[in-house]
């Protein structure tokens, strides 16, 4: 795949993560959190583009939310859940490499699940309680993590599945 060719992808896929998570912002920008553009996290899979892709479209997301008034956590989020992102991104390109089916479909979403959960469970604690209130920060990561298990095995699962049935979809992330 040409230099332009992942740059324009991973500029695809930012503006559909982006588009995504703020089209419905109030699910989006909350402690319990169900981002559709999360759905897109499983992308790694299937192509390299979709870490800077996810990350970037994770920064805009937040960002544009914080302008706004949609997010009340703003650049904080920019820099903290774009981290996330970017970790939960590498690790589902390599779980993605694994030939065996049940590896890559049950864990694939993993990644993003358990990574925002704990992440962004100890920001959202960190902005709107104190750190050392383990009850609130318990609940804050068990929030994200059913937010994200919702929507990265409810959507990016049936979305994984879509791909790999068609050819023409997967030849096209390929980054080959």
């Amino acid at each position: 795949m040409s230099r332009t060719r992942k740059v324009v992808q991973s500029a695809l896929i930012a503006a559909l993560y982006a588009a995504l998570t703020l089209a419905i912002p109030v699910l989006s920008f909350n402690i319990l959190q169900f981002r559709i553009g999360e759905s897109l996290t499983i992308l790694p899979v299937y192509t390299g583009t979709a870490i800077p892709g996810l990350t970037l479209g994770c920064i805009l997301s937040n960002l544009i939310g914080f302008f706004t008034q949609a997010n009340p956590i703003g650049w904080l989020d920019a820099i903290v859940g774009s981290f996330a992102t970017l970790i939960a991104s590498i690790l589902t390109y390599y779980i993605g490499k694994s030939k065996k089916q049940w590896i890559r479909y049950g864990l694939s979403p993993l990644p993003p699940v358990l990574i925002n959960a704990v992440i962004i469970g100890l920001e959202l604690t960190f902005v709107f309680s104190d750190i050392s209130n383990i009850p609130v920060l318990l609940t804050n990561v068990g929030s994200v993590l059913i937010g994200q298990a919702v929507i990265c095995y409810g959507l990016g699962l049936p979305l994984m599945l879509f791909i790999d049935k068609n050819k023409a979809v997967k030849n096209m992330l390929a980054s080959k």
